[in-house]
């Protein structure tokens, strides 16, 4: 499993929990045990801690946004395994700007698929595609600016791997 899917994976695990626990714990606290269970031998869990605490500080406003893309669904009757997910979907998509909104998406629908029911993804997947089509024309630009730069270093290290292999004569 990639780093960066594993530390969404343990995110929200960590955001679940604490969800469960009606946030009577420490999100942090819940997180660094998680980080030993789940992901031992993670090197770096920095961004785990950017996404929960993301989270954690734009809650209401997730919480909101969440209410106003979804009204058939009351905050309080979505699963707390897809209000978890969709947390951090729409923080990855609406805040932190880290990676191209596309990939947001696809992260968060594969966490449902993964970890919720059997619409979860189809549930993720419509609440943040239309955040999506909400996004201003610039930000969706700039995500696929994003994403094919991030293809093309993916191609040029796979070249030079494979260039380093061809045998020797």
């Amino acid at each position: 499993m990639a780093n960066r899917h594993l530390s969404r994976t343990v995110a929200m695990q960590s955001l679940y929990e604490w969800d469960f626990n009606d946030r009577t714990k420490k999100l942090i606290d819940v997180t660094e045990f998680n980080i030993k269970q789940f992901a031992p031998g993670l090197e770096d869990p920095a961004f785990i801690f950017d996404l929960i605490n993301g989270v954690e500080k734009h809650l209401t406003e997730i919480d909101k946004i969440i209410v106003k893309t979804a009204p058939e669904w009351p905050i309080d009757q979505i699963t707390i395994i897809d209000r978890s997910i969709l947390r951090l979907g729409i923080y990855e998509l609406m805040f932190a700007k880290e990676v191209p909104p596309k990939v947001a998406i696809n992260e968060a629908v594969e966490l449902g698929k993964a970890f919720g029911g059997e619409s979860s993804g189809k549930f993720v997947n419509g609440v943040l595609g239309t955040l999506y089509k909400q996004l201003p024309e610039e930000e969706k630009l700039a995500g696929e600016a994003k994403e094919s730069a991030a293809a093309k270093a993916s191609a040029d290290k796979k070249e030079v791997k494979e260039k380093k292999e061809e045998p020797k004569e």
